[in-house]
Order: C-alpha cells, then structure tokens, then sequence
C-alpha cells in the first residue's frame, strides 16, 4: 500500500490500495462499502470481484466495471480481501459454495465479515480449513455512501498488525472507525447499523408533523433532515450534552418544551430505547441460529 505523505484528511491515509478486494454477496452494505471507498480515491470499481447466486443480480456492478461471479471460489481466489456481505443464515451456504469451487489451492486471506450476530469463532470455525485464513468482524452503516459511516470492528486471533491497519484503512475513510471488544459488536450493530433506519422514521414523522401543518412535502422533508443535520454537528462540535442542548432550546413556557412535552407523553424516549434493545437482541439470536 502506498502512503501518501501530503495527506491532510485528518484519518489514516495510504493512497490508492494495489489490492482486489471481494465481496461474497452485492446487496445494500457490500454496495455502501464499496461506494463509500471508491469515492475516496482508495480503490476502483475495476479492482472489485462480487458473487452472488444469480448472475442477473450481479448486473449492477458489472455496470460499473467490476467483476462478477457465481462462484464464491473465484472471489476468494482473486481477492486479497474478502468481504462476507450475506444474510447471516446464508452463510452456511455461501461457505460450502467457496469449498465446491475453488479452482486451487489456496491460503493466506483475509476475510471481513459484516454479518450480524455471528461471533468470530463461528467464522473461523467455518473457514478453518483454508490455510492461513484470519478474520476480521465489522458492524458497518448504509451512510458510508456519503462518507458519514459508523464502524467497528474486532480482529480475529490469527489477524495481523497489517490486517487490522487495511481494514481500519478501508472504512475510516467513509467516517468513524473504532475498534470494539466484540462482547460490544452487537450492541453497536443495533445503535449505529440499525440507528439509521430510526432515525429515518424520526425525519419522516417531522416531515408528517410539516405536512399536516401545510408545509409542502418536498420542502418539509428538507428541513427535517437538515434539522437533524444541524441537531448532530451541534453534539458533534459543541461538546455539549445533549440535555444541555436541549435545554437551550426550550425557552420557558415556549413552544418547543410544549412540544417536548407531548413527545414525553408518547413514549418517544423509552420507545427508541426500545428499538435498541430489540435490535441487539435479534442480532445475538441471528447468531445462535444453525
């Protein structure tokens, strides 16, 4: 990897990977990854392999000039790095089809795994009899495509300084990368790999509230999200916490704790909560299914 001396991006930067890196499934996370690097000047879509079990899905990103396969053997042949992009209980599957097509011997690869609920002794068990394979466990988000990403991750016992440092590489480019004691992969996969999808049914309900109010439904989707914009780049940079926050915006007696008021009543607090405790627990059953 080449490092990049002028580098002033403010993360770990080595310029333009040489490596091919592999995706085992193409849905949604194998497509924000793989955007949110290709936009950072990290790789080519050319330098990308992608499988998947019908070469009709797989059209998407042989439009963009990278190659496909059916075979999970040909990606983990061609890729340095393998990324593990399936449904969890698809990975059986996807293991067993690596096994019946490989065309040789192999050894030596990296595997990241963004599966949910799988721990990574399930992941070296599964992939034990390829030689010198480690594993790397990531809990990414969809927003990596705009470069806004929350990852974490946890290193395998056979995972390298080296290993870690290209992974770290990778996806701190698109956003936050930290890495986590895997007793804590589940718990962030639920805030930060579910959060969005909360957070996109808060900015939908604002645009609701604008649009039952009149508020023409284009522009109020618009201020809701660059509400919520403003609403994070404020806890991000003032350093503030959020009631502190909160409080500055709630004169007495005004509107906003009027309406904050009725939020309270509704259980908006307890129940995103809620949704968090439910997403974590869903992660660890997926985990514990055969």
């Amino acid at each position: 990897m080449a490092v990049n001396p002028n580098c002033k991006c403010g993360v770990t930067c080595r310029g333009r990977l040489n490596e091919t890196i592999g995706f085992i499934g193409g849905g949604n996370m194998a497509k924000a990854i793989a955007e949110g690097i290709v936009k950072k000047g990290l790789v080519d879509y050319k330098q990308l392999i992608v499988s998947g079990p019908r070469d009709g899905s797989l059209e998407y990103w042989r439009d963009l000039g990278s190659k496909t396969t059916t075979q999970n053997g040909d990606v983990v042949c061609d890729a340095d790095i393998i990324f593990l992009a399936v449904k969890p209980h698809i990975l059986p599957s996807a293991v067993a089809n690596i096994y019946e097509t490989l065309k040789k011997p192999i050894k030596g690869k990296l595997f990241v795994s963004i599966l949910a609920g799988i721990t990574l002794g399930a992941l070296e068990n599964c992939l034990a009899t390829l030689e010198g394979s480690r594993v790397i466990r990531v809990m990414p988000n969809t927003p990596m495509m705009v470069g806004e990403g929350c990852t974490v991750f946890c290193p395998g016992q056979r995972a390298s300084d080296d290993d870690i440092a290209l992974v770290k590489t990778l996806l701190e480019t698109s956003g936050v990368c930290k890495q986590v004691p895997e007793s804590l992969i589940n718990a962030v996969g639920a805030l930060a790999g579910s959060g969005p999808a909360f957070v996109y049914l808060m900015i939908e309900a604002l645009s609701d509230g604008g649009v039952k109010m009149g508020i023409p439904r284009a522009m109020a989707t618009n201020f809701a999200a660059q509400t919520v914009l403003g609403a994070a780049k404020m806890v991000l940079e003032s350093g503030k916490h959020t009631g502190v926050l909160k409080d500055e915006v709630c004169s007495p007696g005004g509107t906003t704790i009027t309406g904050i008021h009725a939020l309270e009543k509704g259980g908006v607090r307890g129940a995103i909560m809620d949704a968090v405790e439910a997403a974590a627990k869903k992660s660890a059953e997926l985990g514990q299914k055969k």
